[in-house]
């Protein structure tokens, strides 16, 4: 009964979808109708109608260990497949019938608007009245004053210039859109449109609440819910949303969670719609890119590898595996990944941005910095290639480039952590601790849990200028407890404490410290220096046990700390037979 019923849910699915295809790109919405065909191919098929590629992807995912590779079963549901929730009825869209006469100035109007000629598109359809032909002229209009808008941001300051150029469509549309929206004379497609214009007019707290409106009466517009999701820039407004429960509302809830940097929440929604979207790219590619922000790097790359293996031609969410790959320093998959999508396609703003990593990871700054603007001709509003085009010009000390670029990136998503940091580390790198610790505040605000941003924050505290060594140490614990996985807190904390006089807090982080890097098998200087610290502390505590265990392992050492701890052990062993010694002199590290 439970299978049945969950292959009968699947197939409402797939009708469901194949429907909204078709009137997506009958409107032009092509961007969206390619999201709806990904999820339609991604729905698990049933047993009896495996194809090969199906088949094949089946046994490989089903012995495989990883996020997208893990086997889920079915839940018993007799009304849905995902995870026993009750959506509310599918709503059923209706398209207008136009005359004949009408229909055929809407193929004329969509011939012209596929070409891009937007205006001989709307004027096609200015004596048109249906639903259908009101939203393509309106809609041709828009891109037709976005069009014009970016010729004259490279006509007046060049691609990188920021100018206050707008789309002089806007005004005129929203008032068309208005009087339509109040006379009830507007479809979903057209509710949509007039949240674009309302967001573009800095209209927000209207332009939700007309997209809540277009996704409840046509759910499957997904380019609505991204321009929905791009006005969530808060838990509380997310969850302020008046949305009907239908199951494109849990895509939404993914990617939003994914967008305010609640990577956890986002898996368990990702893996919760896998139950039912087993074959989905895009739900791959969601999970990798959260456990990239998890900073999961393995996993990650074990995703990505996969989704390049099953869609060798696929360019989105490619630039995230190119940062992936840049992380983990992975030249030649680095190098494979950008011949690959140079090939498939140069003119992608992904494209040009996996190049730019790639001669970034080399150390050619320069050649690095003209693909991100290369990138950024292609898509002002790319938000990767304006920070990363920051890290460039920070390793080229190029200061001001620096904060320009990141300056950009926080215009156009003020959410974005990495370029509120790299602001911060940029005043830092000009000896301006008040203003970086303001940026690196903003960030570690955005992602609390990254422990980088701490450890930025309390190095600023650190500084000459400042010397607010409590500050600082309240921003090395909170690293600390962020899996801190470069070990710089606790390090620090031990120096910290020493310097303050706390030797017993001192000794503390530097067991911490010890203790760490010996579970992941580290030598160097600080695993020295908290040997030699530990030893004499616990010399001057009168442990004498554990103090001779530090000396015997700086034994093994060749420097003055091996000389250090010879001293050491003679004055122990004159001090526990009695005799008298000469006192060693002490060593602060």
């Amino acid at each position: 009964m439970a299978s049945s019923s969950s292959s009968s849910s699947r197939e409402s699915y797939r009708s469901e979808l194949r429907i909204a295809i078709r009137q997506l790109a009958d409107r032009c919405l092509y961007s969206a109708s390619k999201w709806a065909a990904e999820q339609l191919v991604g729905i698990e098929q049933d047993s009896g109608k495996f194809t090969p590629s199906h088949q094949a992807r089946f046994y490989r995912s089903s012995s495989g260990s990883t996020a997208r590779t893990r086997r889920f079963r079915t839940p018993d549901v007799v009304t849905t497949p995902l995870a026993g929730v009750s959506y509310v009825t599918t709503p059923v869209f209706h398209d207008d019938q136009d005359d004949v006469t009408g229909n055929d100035y809407f193929l004329l109007a969509k011939s012209y608007f596929d070409c891009r000629e937007y205006r001989r598109a709307a004027h096609a359809l200015r004596d048109q009245t249906g639903k259908k032909a009101v939203f393509l002229r309106c809609y041709a209009l828009y891109l037709s004053g976005e069009k014009r808008k970016e010729e004259e941001i490279i006509e007046l300051e060049g691609p990188s210039g920021k100018g206050d150029v707008v789309n002089n469509e806007l005004v005129s549309l929203e008032r068309e859109l208005s009087a339509l929206r109040k006379s009830g004379a507007i479809d979903s497609f057209g509710l949509y449109l007039y949240g674009v214009v309302l967001r573009e007019r800095g209209r927000e707290d209207l332009a939700r609440t007309v997209l809540v409106e277009s996704v409840n009466s046509y759910p499957w517009n997904w380019s609505a819910w991204t321009e929905l999701q791009s006005l969530c820039t808060t838990l509380d407004l997310l969850n302020g949303l008046n949305l009907k429960n239908h199951w494109m509302k849990e895509f939404f809830l993914g990617s939003a969670y994914q967008e305010l940097k609640m990577y956890n929440e986002a898996l368990t929604k990702y893996e919760y719609l896998q139950v039912t979207f087993r074959y989905s790219d895009y739900i791959q590619a969601q999970i990798a890119t959260a456990q990239y922000s998890l900073r999961e790097l393995d996993e990650a790359d074990v995703l990505f590898e996969e989704l390049l293996r099953n869609d060798p031609y696929r360019i989105d969410s490619m630039d995230v595996y190119s940062n992936v790959l840049y992380a983990k320093e992975s030249f030649s998959a680095l190098s494979y990944l950008a011949h690959r999508v140079f090939l498939t396609d140069k003119y992608r703003p992904e494209s040009c941005c996996i190049v730019g990593n790639y001669y970034s990871l080399k150390g050619l700054h320069e050649k690095s910095v003209m693909y991100f603007r290369r990138a950024l001709k292609l898509n002002r509003k790319y938000l990767s290639a304006w920070t990363l085009m920051g890290h460039e010009y920070v390793e080229m000390k190029n200061t001001p480039a620096a904060i320009d670029a990141y300056r950009r990136a926080v215009d156009i998503n003020p959410r974005d952590y990495r370029a509120w940091y790299g602001l911060g580390q940029t005043y830092e790198m000009m000896s301006m601790p008040f203003y970086a610790l303001y940026y690196f505040r903003k960030s570690a605000y955005l992602q609390p849990t990254d422990a980088r941003l701490w450890n930025a924050m309390a190095q600023c505290y650190q500084s000459e200028q400042l010397h607010m060594l409590e500050e600082a140490i309240k921003c090395y614990r909170r690293a600390a407890n962020c899996n801190d996985r470069e070990g710089i807190a606790l390090h620090q904390l031990a120096k910290l404490y020493t310097e303050l006089g706390h030797l017993e807090q001192a000794a503390f982080y530097y067991k911490m410290d010890l203790e760490r890097m010996q579970a992941e098998e580290r030598d160097g200087p600080n695993l020295i220096e908290a040997l030699l610290f530990l030893a004499k502390h616990s010399k001057a505590e009168k442990r004498f046990e554990e103090a001779e265990t530090y000396c015997t392992r700086l034994l093994d050492y060749t420097g003055p700390e091996k000389e250090t701890a010879k001293s050491l052990l003679q004055g122990m062993r004159l001090a526990q037979s009695g005799l008298p010694s000469m006192d060693v002199e002490h060593f602060a590290p």
